[in-house]
């Protein structure tokens, strides 16, 4: 594989970075929102189907 120079490679990175389309402020609070309520939900779901199994493995248990 042929080496770049370091000057070649760093005229690459710079082009490339240019091409990058950042998000907006906007964009990046909506986002956050949404991942804080999805992580919410999620929690709360595993939650009560922790506790759900939790009382089924008691009622099982306490059976013998």
């Amino acid at each position: 594989m042929a080496r770049t120079n370091p000057f070649t490679f760093f005229q690459q990175v710079r082009s490339e970075v240019a091409k990058v389309v950042w998000p907006t402020r906007n964009e990046t609070l909506i986002s956050t929102g949404m991942v804080l309520v999805m992580v919410t939900l999620a929690s709360l779901f595993f939650l009560a189907a922790d506790q759900v199994i939790a009382f089924f493995v008691g009622l099982i248990l306490s059976i013998g």
